[in-house]
């Protein structure tokens, strides 16, 4: 595996994760910024570093990439590496707009690699047990999705300034809070209810952080024919309350998650009795082997010639971006922007 980009401060994780599979060689690794390379080198061992990503995928022998650039570079990462018919696993976002993400999928599909999405949420043992949860019925049918993604800042809470520059940029992210955090919520309400919204309208501004140039804070709503979706977004948030979720309420119940993975289960004891529930929490069960991290999934998925499923599959994430690109017009516009189902 070779390495593309450390912009995205996601990727000491990822490779902690990837060192961890037996089946992966961490072997080169391209990045302008020379401290972070050394720093991959020192504590992942990539011996060869490039400062140019083509120069990497065209003379190494490479049979994946982690790809953690600015979301604006995806769609060019992955044309090159596609044309070697090298796969690619990247940190969420999967583009910073969907003609991007169009480029993207045409790529992966046209040469034939497996290229993967990772959002942290997927990995969540509370999320994927509310998953089982709601397609086993426990909550009857699904009418309302929710998940809020928010602390104070990229800057505030310490993240580097070679990550927030560019997150503050509106060209190389996409947005600012908006792209970075609403993405979460729209990939789970995709996820969930299983399929689009017909429509979308969504809300951003610069509330609190009157440095930016770039919304810190934004709201998508998705409308669909019998259920909402609901994602929040916000670099303005003062301690963790209210929890990010997600929330999901059926007919005749609700599942909540929080970020120390237990989840909250109220049922009607009776269908139709709405005065008499009862509630539980519970510790969801270790994710089976292959569902604990992204790195892991896609490793097996690769080996196994498998293909990525929702949520994380190039093709589901292309629906994600259209709702992403149907808010900003939304934000901006200040209507209520309609998605094609051709």
């Amino acid at each position: 595996m070779g390495i593309v980009g450390f912009a995205h401060d996601h990727v000491w994780g990822l490779l902690r994760q990837f060192k961890s599979v037996r089946e992966i060689q961490l072997v080169a690794a391209a990045d302008k910024n020379r401290s972070l390379l050394q720093k991959a080198r020192k504590e992942f061992g990539t011996k060869v570093a490039y400062s140019n990503y083509s120069d990497l995928i065209e003379k190494e022998a490479i049979d994946a990439i982690l790809l953690c650039t600015e979301n604006s570079r995806h769609a060019e990462v992955v044309e090159a590496a596609s044309e070697k018919g090298i796969h690619v696993i990247m940190e969420k976002p999967m583009s910073a707009d969907f003609a991007q993400a169009k480029r993207i999928v045409k790529a992966s599909e046209k040469h034939g690699i497996k290229v993967m999405v990772n959002y942290p949420t997927t990995w969540s043992p509370g999320v994927q047990l509310a998953y089982r949860m709601v397609k086993e019925g426990k909550i009857g049918s699904l009418h309302h999705v929710r998940f809020r993604a928010a602390h104070s800042g990229p800057k505030e809470i310490g993240c580097p300034r070679y990550f927030y520059d560019w997150l503050y940029d509106e060209e190389l992210n996409g947005a600012g809070a908006f792209m970075d955090y609403c993405c979460y919520g729209a990939n789970l309400a995709l996820w969930f209810l299983g399929r689009r919204p017909k429509s979308v309208i969504a809300f951003a501004g610069t509330l609190a952080r009157e440095y930016l140039n770039v919304d810190d804070n934004a709201i998508v709503v998705m409308e669909y024919n019998n259920a909402i979706g609901v994602a929040e977004a916000s670099w303005s948030q003062v301690g963790t309350y209210p929890i990010h979720g997600p929330i999901l309420n059926g007919l005749y119940g609700t599942i909540a998650t929080e970020e120390n993975e237990k989840v909250h289960f109220i049922r009607l004891r009776e269908k139709g009795n709405y005065r008499d529930v009862v509630s539980k929490v519970i510790d969801p069960p270790r994710p089976p082997e292959g569902w604990r991290s992204g790195p892991q999934y896609f490793v097996k998925h690769v080996m196994e010639d498998k293909p990525l499923e929702p949520p994380i599959s190039a093709r589901f994430n292309l629906g994600v971006q259209e709702v992403l690109e149907a808010g900003l017009r939304s934000a901006k516009k200040g209507k209520r922007v309609a998605l094609s189902h051709s």
